[in-house]
């Protein structure tokens, strides 16, 4: 990694509940990097921003404001409409930093951000950033994990890596990455010991990756 390179990323996974939150704590760790997270859905007194902080060892983490906090843990444009605002891809723009950011996606990159139909892949390419992309093994993961590479490169968007998070399953994994050519950066395992001290060693493996 070099450190003069400032890297923009924006971490999404194959669906929900793949650990995308803390694969992005991993990487802010890693890098030392700013966290954003652009819409946060449900569950706002435990938001995932305060999570990335919580086991962040840097004491000068900078988190940025999301621009919609939704009540509601559904998909982006559902919640929006439930709490009566109006989400446009132009009210995203990226936070000003003079250092590496990192920034959570909500769910996939096919997950509608509002009524007219825009989806979580035209905010990655409104943006202009790197993807990393996370996969946990499950039964359909390997369906979904080479359609969403598929589309981003349909979409011209670089894929920096996949991070295999949580139990892993060799046959999934090596038929996902012959299939593709894409780069593995980190297999995560299920969280062992404690939490702060487990996020500092993944991230001291994976940084030579980024």
């Amino acid at each position: 990694m070099n450190p003069t390179f400032l890297r923009t990323i924006f971490v999404t996974g194959i669906g929900t509940e793949v650990g995308k939150t803390f694969c992005s704590a991993i990487l802010v760790e890693a890098l030392k990097a700013d966290y954003w997270k652009p819409i946060q859905a449900g569950d706002l007194h435990q938001l995932d921003a305060n999570f990335v902080k919580k086991v962040s060892s840097n004491p000068f983490i900078k988190i940025h404001p999301s621009r919609h906090l939704l009540n509601q843990a559904m998909s982006p444009h559902a919640a929006a409409v439930l709490d009566g605002v109006s989400i446009e891809l132009t009210d995203f723009e990226l936070p000003i930093t003079e250092n590496h950011l990192v920034i959570e996606g909500a769910g996939g990159l096919m997950v509608p951000l509002n009524v007219q139909g825009d989806l979580v892949v035209d905010l990655i390419q409104n943006l202009k950033t790197e993807v990393i992309l996370v996969v946990k093994n499950y039964l359909g993961s390997i369906n979904h994990t080479l359609l969403s590479i598929e589309l981003l490169k349909q979409r011209n968007i670089k894929l920096l890596g996949i991070i295999f998070n949580g139990d892993s399953n060799e046959f999934s994994e090596s038929i996902i990455l012959s299939k593709t050519g894409v780069k593995c950066l980190a297999r995560i395992p299920q969280l062992t010991g404690h939490l702060n001290e487990f996020v500092v060693d993944q991230a001291e493996n994976i940084r030579e990756s980024l």
